[in-house]
């Protein structure tokens, strides 16, 4: 997230790639190449019903959307007041939740007209969110995942997230993939692959170097952050804040 401190940054600079030694680490293979619009600073990212669903942040720039895949049209869109900033998304039948990073409340939207309806109250700060078939979980940059009951979105308990018996710091965007939890660890090329049942990381996804540099437009490209999965067809896409373009990837493992 663009506004988050300097000392967050500083307490993940280490701790995620020098425990990459114990832990399987896998890069990637771009299987395709779809457009992403350049102005969206996004911030939640999930795929349902063969459309992607998006959030974003910044104040005056904060919206939730559904877009064709294909062509990155958009289908509909929701702009949320300037003074808020957006934070990740999901959808639990007929609503659609998101965050807000420090407003210490969340948004509940009809899924089908994405019209706000409600909010939600939880303390600190709202990052991401995603779920299983029994509950959502919602990261805030700590080594906490909290476990939230889909109905009232209250937090029943945590997972404490490690690697090799550190905690792994600012665990981002979410994704619920094959049973595992993926995390984009925030200012780097790193998703961490989490066990939900213990909370240890598993395996780690290196990104680097999968925005072409031509890409890049300095002063405006900003960090990975954005994972879908389509559970149906088994494909996996990643972007990045204010990324031109999403890929669906393939993990291979690292030589």
């Amino acid at each position: 997230m663009g506004f988050k401190t300097l000392l967050a940054s500083l307490l993940i600079a280490a701790a995620p790639l020098a425990a990459c030694a114990a832990t399987p680490v896998y890069t990637y293979q771009v299987v395709r190449t779809f457009p992403h619009d350049v102005n969206a600073f996004t911030e939640g990212l999930f795929y349902e019903d063969g459309v992607l669903w998006e959030s974003t942040g910044l104040p005056g720039h904060s919206f939730v959307r559904r877009e064709r895949l294909d062509t990155g049209e958009v289908l509909q869109q929701h702009d949320l007041p300037a003074a808020d900033f957006g934070e990740g998304i999901v959808r639990w039948g007929g609503r659609l939740y998101q965050l807000t990073w420090q407003e210490h409340f969340g948004y509940v939207y009809d899924a089908r007209t994405l019209s706000a309806t409600a909010k939600f109250p939880y303390p600190g700060e709202g990052w991401a969110l995603t779920k299983d078939a029994h509950h959502i979980y919602m990261s805030d940059g700590t080594p906490d995942l909290r476990v939230l009951d889909p109905v009232t979105m209250r937090e029943e308990r945590r997972i404490h997230v490690t690697d090799d018996g550190r905690p792994v710091q600012n665990l981002n965007e979410l994704e619920w993939v094959k049973g595992e939890i993926y995390a984009d660890i925030w200012q780097t090329s790193l998703i961490a692959c989490i066990d939900p049942a213990t909370g240890h990381v598993v395996g780690w996804i290196d990104l680097a170097g999968l925005l072409p540099q031509a890409d890049v437009t300095p002063g405006r490209t900003d960090v990975l952050n954005g994972i879908a999965y389509d559970a149906a067809q088994d494909r996996l896409f990643v972007t990045g804040k204010n990324w031109p373009k999403l890929f669906q990837i393939r993990l291979q493992p690292r030589p």
